[in-house]
């Protein structure tokens, strides 16, 4: 039995997941077992339960990996403080601890949190292959086009690429700071939410307000091309230097400063919700019809946090090219633990892929069970 263990961690939604002979074991996000919403640390607990539910040890693992580059990922961090230099250092100060302590040191850690019983080869692939791999394999599909849409990995902000048989391929990219998860979530923090929480609540707001400002979005904050990709103003956020999402431009732009956390939303909050919303919900498409051009074929999968955007889905299905869509339910990062330990067995490991047809993740029920 060839056991392989996915984690993703330090950003948000940590969490672990087991494949045995390519089969999903067990998958939990670690916020389940600490009860903090999120919860971005080291999954312990995860890896724990995982490697529990498989009735394995750490020492029984053939292949371990960690959902991005963490390597990549700094040097992303450190060019982008470098460019807007000397602006952004307390932002800086703050992110650089962190990656001192741990994130730089991830192959210890996870050894560490394997008991030091694990040995071999731990894999690092990038973090927009491992949400298509978390979308495509797991699909009904033997041929697909593939879709990522999220905030940033190391570089990358969205991808599309093709997956046929037990491959996949990410054949284009967008990269930071142009960012379609980058871009909502700054609304989400203008409209007074918690940033990589809050987002289904912007999501929540839209439908009681009216698309006021989609013109003012389109002329001032971005660039958008006929194939859904864009560029941001940067003027206009504060996001790569900063401790905000928005600059006191994009305050000016609109007439107010941010909501503050826990007042009431206002009309005024309704119609900007609803006027992001739009605007995602037509990048999408956009996108969409790019990607089933390229590719030429008519299945479509889905990862990356933006593909939790189910109002945004429900209008791609119904209006997009493709005639059937599969989304990866832990589309955001949670999921690149699943996609990691498919990558490996099915792209490094060079495994076909069996049970095509049928849900291969248990109705996503691979979490801590009650009788």
């Amino acid at each position: 039995m060839t056991a392989i263990l996915g984690i993703s961690a330090y950003y948000h939604d940590s969490a672990a997941a087991l494949l045995m002979d390519g089969k999903i074991v067990a998958a939990a996000q670690e916020e389940r077992f600490t009860r903090k919403k999120h919860d971005h640390r080291f999954p312990q607990h995860a890896i724990d339960y995982c490697l529990a539910e498989a009735g394995i040890a750490p020492g029984d693992l053939d292949y371990v990996g960690f959902y991005d580059k963490p390597l990549l990922k700094f040097e992303r961090l450190l060019e982008t403080y470098l460019g807007f230099c000397p602006r952004g250092f307390s932002s800086f100060l703050k992110a650089m601890p962190i990656w001192v302590r741990e994130k730089l040191h991830l192959p210890r850690l996870i050894r560490k949190g394997l008991s030091k019983e694990y040995g071999r080869q731990i894999v690092f692939p990038e973090h927009h292959e491992s949400h298509a791999a978390s979308a495509f394999f797991p699909s009904p599909f033997q041929e697909a086009a593939i879709l990522t849409l999220d905030g940033v990995g190391e570089w990358a902000t969205a991808s599309f690429g093709l997956g046929r048989g037990n491959r996949i391929e990410l054949t284009h990219e967008l990269r930071f700071p142009h960012s379609l998860g980058l871009l909502y979530s700054a609304f989400t923090y203008y409209t007074g939410f918690r940033v990589n929480s809050g987002e289904y609540k912007l999501m929540g707001l839209a439908p009681y307000g009216e698309p006021k400002y989609i013109d003012l979005i389109k002329e001032h904050l971005i660039d958008l091309k006929a194939d859904g990709s864009f560029r941001m103003d940067q003027s206009y956020f504060n996001y790569c230097q900063g401790l905000t999402m928005t600059s006191r431009k994009f305050d000016r732009l609109f007439g107010r400063p941010p909501r503050k956390p826990e007042t009431d939303p206002g009309q005024m909050d309704m119609d900007i919700a609803a006027s992001i919303q739009k605007v995602t919900e037509e990048i999408v498409l956009k996108a969409a019809e790019h990607v089933h051009a390229e590719t030429g074929v008519d299945n479509l999968v889905l990862a990356g946090g933006v593909a939790l955007n189910c109002v945004g889905n429900g209008r791609l299905l119904r209006e997009g090219p493709f005639e059937n869509i599969w989304i990866q339910p832990a589309a955001g990062d949670a999921g690149g633990a699943l996609g990691v330990a498919l990558l490996i067995w099915h792209q490094l490991l060079g495994k076909p892929r069996t049970g095509t047809g049928a849900d291969v993740q248990s109705g996503t029920l691979l979490g801590p069970k009650f009788s």
